[in-house]
């Protein structure tokens, strides 16, 4: 454990990033490879939790509005995705034998626990993976949100954002802005002034109120979860 610079991490994995080459819903390659890289900081001793979104599946504040329905509505929908999704992750850890709890913030105690603090605390001391789903349970909250809250409850060192096909923080969005310039550092404060739009400033404030640094990095590129604990560069770090 001596080397490796975080020992208990919050990871996020955006909906989107499990779509791989489909437009709706999971391809099971990029939830392969994300329960591989998790593995192999576990095996370094590494406690690991991960809250995963739901925009792969449904939208809560897009898709509610399509359909008609109420934005409270479309955001429990938007919660019981993050459910398929944890369920699919915790399936492919365990064929790789990574011992793995889901604990839900809604109640589906068929296939997962209830979202309890210490009880979570205690399955990562003992080495499991904790995959929190269903966000806060509330609406009007995204699961980055979600992210910081249980980061700041199980006081995580760090969290680490893996987006999907985007490396790091940029001073505009580098799809519509070629002169984008990727940022290496930045703190909380940049964030929420400047308005970049990488994460909820209410998720952004939580990490800057508990001292929770941010890497945001690169789904998609192999080997980043074992460079940002070994302490290398790699996205953009927030403090």
């Amino acid at each position: 454990m001596s080397d490796v610079k975080y020992k208990r991490v919050l990871l996020k994995v955006s909906g989107e990033a499990l779509l791989g080459e489909q437009e709706f819903g999971i391809d099971y390659n990029p939830v392969q490879m994300m329960a591989g890289e998790i593995a192999s900081i576990l095996n370094r001793g590494v406690q690991v939790a991960v809250v995963v979104g739901g925009g792969n599946i449904f939208r809560g504040m897009n898709n509610s509005a399509q359909l008609g329905m109420d934005r409270a509505s479309g955001d429990y929908m938007g919660m019981l995705a993050t459910v398929m999704n944890a369920i699919a992750l915790q399936s492919a850890l365990k064929k790789i034998n990574v011992d793995c709890r889901v604990q839900s913030a809604l109640e589906v105690k068929q296939v997962a626990e209830p979202y309890i603090r210490h009880r979570a605390i205690r399955h990562l001391e003992k080495g499991r993976v904790v995959i929190f789903a269903a966000g806060t349970g509330n609406p009007f909250f995204t699961t980055d949100t979600a992210a910081a809250l249980r980061a700041s409850e199980i006081d995580a060192e760090a969290m680490l954002m893996a987006k999907n096909g985007v490396d790091g923080i940029y001073s505009d969005d580098p799809k519509t802005n070629p002169n984008a310039k990727k940022l290496d550092e930045i703190k909380y404060s940049d964030i929420l002034t400047n308005g970049l739009k990488v994460m909820d400033s209410s998720a952004c404030t939580l990490c800057q109120q508990n001292n929770i640094p941010i890497v945001v990095f690169d789904f998609a590129a192999k080997g980043s979860l074992d460079k940002i604990i070994d302490g290398e560069k790699v996205g953009t770090f927030v403090n």
